[in-house]
């Protein structure tokens, strides 16, 4: 038995009145997230990179030339807040991975290239990251991985997310 089905069978003993299924999804949703976030953190680790960086290049990266996105479109990219994108983008400007201009036509409106260096470590980080992922689930069927995407896809859908569109087109464009 896993922790949180233990967790499920404690509460089912002392308050055996509430009905506790929503805490075996959502409960194992939680733990299992952390627990795959220490072995995606580890891997990164071993690149020499922080998670938070590879999903900042990452993010950039997927654009495709030229690899460039306004702060706040990275902000919603990331579900992060304004003040956390400003330092992450300093952090990854130091490490020469990426650069900040100012709109041409908005200077309120910065926006954050990556850098042939960020392009080179994201390239490099990303088969070992996908490789990492595959030996998470190394345990799992093809049928269970494919229905555990569909149940989290509905899941998504239910909650609304959407993909992050890029607000305005890069100036170059």
């Amino acid at each position: 038995m896993d922790a949180v089905g233990s967790f499920v069978e404690q509460w089912r003993a002392e308050a055996p009145d509430i009905d506790v299924t929503p805490m075996a999804t959502i409960g194992r949703l939680n733990r299992l997230s952390a627990l795959v976030q220490a072995r995606i953190d580890a891997t990164f680790a071993e690149l020499g990179l922080q998670s938070w960086e590879f999903d900042v290049l990452a993010s950039l990266t997927r654009q495709g030339a030229p690899y460039a996105l306004t702060a706040g479109d990275l902000e919603r990219q990331m579900m992060i807040t304004s003040g956390t994108t400003t330092h992450r983008i300093g952090r990854l400007e130091q490490r020469g991975y990426v650069a900040r201009t100012k709109d041409p036509e908005d200077a309120r409106v910065v926006w954050v290239t990556l850098t042939d260096a960020g392009r080179a470590a994201c390239l490099e980080a990303y088969p070992v990251h996908l490789d990492n992922e595959r030996r998470i689930l190394a345990s799992m069927s093809d049928d269970d991985i494919q229905a555990l995407t569909r149940g989290l896809t509905a899941l998504a859908e239910a909650l609304r997310d959407e993909a992050p569109v890029p607000r305005r087109p890069h100036p170059s464009a």
